[in-house]
């Protein structure tokens, strides 16, 4: 069977189907457009794209994986804003052979992910296409917040990290390589594990900017660094490295701070706080921000690749 044989209102009755409704959804799937409940009457918009053989394999990653990795890309970015995802718009393009199943699979993980954060997918659109491309908007609550923005860190304020970098990049690299262990971080690859509450947390206890590490810890700080007129310096000792990471870099001859520091898909939170600030629970300092431009690493500039470019790196 093919989407070809089931037809697009077909296939979208049978996705449609298996994802569930919100509190905040006041009208779903099924009409022209959806109608999503807005209490602080600002909504926070986001929108992110996954092609097949440049964000994601159907080799290394079933369907429900690349449902939950295209969610979180876009829910990481509410939350960094320090905003609640409310709602996700999916448009699916894709090749006319493709088994329904997939489609239906996909929308699973799309919809487990969104419920993570007590979001939902509310519509969409569906296309044929020779490329297997996903591309979701996601909508957030500011809950009558300030949104925190990348301008406002400022000279003296500690840059702290809430969630994990690296585990996708090495995950990435194994991968690449042909393996397909340690589990662990291919996993973190297949399926990022997103800090979603420490964003609005953050924002409620003062954070002055905030960032979605979606491409590389140095590269989304140099868009915080170059926003706010600020230096960032980060101290390589206050990034934990676990034991499967420390031995899967040995192995494949790789520095293994070239994943921390540089290696995009994890979506952790980066933010700034001011010096007198407690940090909440599940972030900590990884730096401070000073007088000057761009980011360094002990002192010194990164010597290699600050993170991901969509049109230069290739899977």
């Amino acid at each position: 069977m093919t989407v070809a044989n089931v037809g697009e209102f077909g296939l979208i009755d049978r996705v449609t189907a298996r994802l569930a409704q919100g509190e905040s959804v006041l009208l779903g799937p099924g009409d022209d457009a959806a109608v999503v409940a807005a209490p602080d009457r600002r909504v926070v918009a986001s929108t992110d794209v996954l092609v097949e053989g440049r964000h994601f394999r159907r080799d290394w990653s079933g369907a429900r994986d690349v449902g939950h990795r295209a969610a979180a890309a876009n829910l990481a970015d509410i939350a960094a804003m320090g905003a609640t995802p409310t709602a996700l718009l999916v448009a699916l393009c894709m090749p006319t052979d493709l088994d329904p199943a997939w489609a239906e699979e996909l929308a699973d993980g799309l919809g487990a992910e969104a419920a993570l954060v007590g979001a939902s997918v509310v519509g969409g659109d569906m296309s044929a296409s020779p490329t297997l491309t996903i591309a979701v908007t996601a909508l957030g609550d500011l809950a009558g917040r300030a949104p925190v923005v990348r301008s406002g860190a400022r000279p003296g304020d500690v840059v702290a990290l809430a969630g994990r970098t690296g585990w996708a990049a090495a995950g990435y690299t194994v991968l690449s390589r042909g393996f397909r262990t340690p589990r662990l971080l291919v996993e973190a690859f297949r399926r990022p594990e997103v800090p979603y509450a420490a964003g609005p947390e953050a924002a409620g206890l003062g954070a002055t900017a905030m960032i979605d590490v979606s491409d590389g810890l140095l590269a989304d700080l140099g868009h915080v660094a170059k926003a706010s007129g600020v230096a960032v310096e980060l101290t390589r000792e206050a990034f934990e490295v676990p034991r499967q990471m420390r031995d899967a870099a040995q192995a494949l001859g790789v520095d293994l701070y070239t994943w921390i520091l540089a290696g995009g898909d994890d979506h952790a939170l980066a933010a700034t706080f001011p010096a007198t600030a407690t940090l909440p629970e599940g972030w900590r300092p990884v730096g401070r921000v000073t007088e000057g431009a761009g980011v360094t690493v002990d002192g010194a500039p990164f010597a290699g690749t600050a993170g991901w470019d969509h049109f230069r790196r290739t899977e």
